[in-house]
């Protein structure tokens, strides 16, 4: 299921260059094409380099590229964005792959400021390592969980109540894939990463399907519709923030992406302090 790095970088250059069309480019045509893309010949000479280069590294013959000579064929192969700092995250020499696991105290604090919007901070496995009770509200009572199953990527795609909330359930599962992808190329050392990835994808074919593609994406803010339990259809605007000391960690932010919404969030938050008000007394 997962390949190492050098692997890895070697399958997604050749997926990359065989996708291209080869009449997008002003190039020479030297004879009859029996392979889809263009050919490593075609790539070395857009990026600079020697053929016998580009070979090496489709061969996965140990090669790591400079952060030079792979901003080039990220040019030649013409990634978008999150191709591109995928392609760097694998060309990258790793020190090391440790993950918080807890939130650092600032971050705490600022969860609970943000009320009555949800909040959550994860870490890059989407480990979620911190929360408000408006969050909880809207998902699920992470503290009722296991440590090990308070992952945003499992609950999307295993957890059953959990999977069923979302609306364009597809479209999410497809995007948590392409955030795990990136999330593995920074750090492919994190063991219990791979061990999360080998899980989703022994549990849920689409998940082993979309792994097995290579998209890659780094969606810091979007859409997502739940249908809630006691609230119905809710459309949320996330945001997604990365503080400069703590890089490690991710604050995720929900908001009501419309009127409506934003009215069900509100008579969610107006339940919950009903219920902690009847429990006291």
């Amino acid at each position: 299921m997962l390949t190492d790095v050098t692997q890895e970088l070697a399958i997604f250059l050749r997926t990359r260059r065989e996708r291209l069309d080869p009449r997008d480019f002003a190039l020479p045509e030297r004879r009859q094409r029996r392979t889809p893309g263009l050919r490593r010949e075609e790539v070395a000479e857009l990026a600079g380099i020697s053929v016998d280069y580009v070979v090496r590294l489709e061969q996965a013959r140990g090669l790591r590229p400079s952060a030079e000579v792979a901003e080039a064929l990220a040019g030649a192969l013409r990634l978008n964005d999150d191709e591109r700092a995928y392609l760097l995250g694998l060309a990258k020499r790793h020190t090391g792959d440790k993950a918080a696991t807890e939130a650092a105290e600032s971050l705490k604090l600022l969860v609970e400021d943000l009320s009555p919007r949800p909040a959550m901070v994860m870490n890059h496995r989407f480990d979620v390592l911190a929360w408000n009770d408006e969050m909880a509200e809207v998902l699920l009572d992470f503290a009722e969980l296991p440590e090990r199953r308070r992952n945003a990527v499992w609950l999307c795609l295993l957890h059953p109540e959990v999977r069923e909330r979302y609306v364009d359930r597809d479209r999410v599962v497809r995007e948590g894939v392409a955030h795990l992808r990136a999330a593995w190329a920074a750090h492919p050392g994190d063991q219990v990463l791979a061990g999360l990835i080998a899980e989703c994808a022994a549990a849920d074919e689409e998940f082993a399907r979309l792994w097995a593609a290579r998209d890659v994406r780094f969606n810091a803010r979007g859409d997502k519709v739940l249908k809630h339990p006691r609230a119905g259809e809710i459309a949320l605007r996330f945001e997604t923030l990365r503080p400069l000391q703590s890089p490690d960690q991710l604050l995720v932010i929900y908001r009501g992406a419309d009127a409506r919404s934003q009215a069900a969030m509100a008579q969610l938050n107006r339940g919950k302090a009903r219920r902690g008000h009847d429990a006291r007394k």
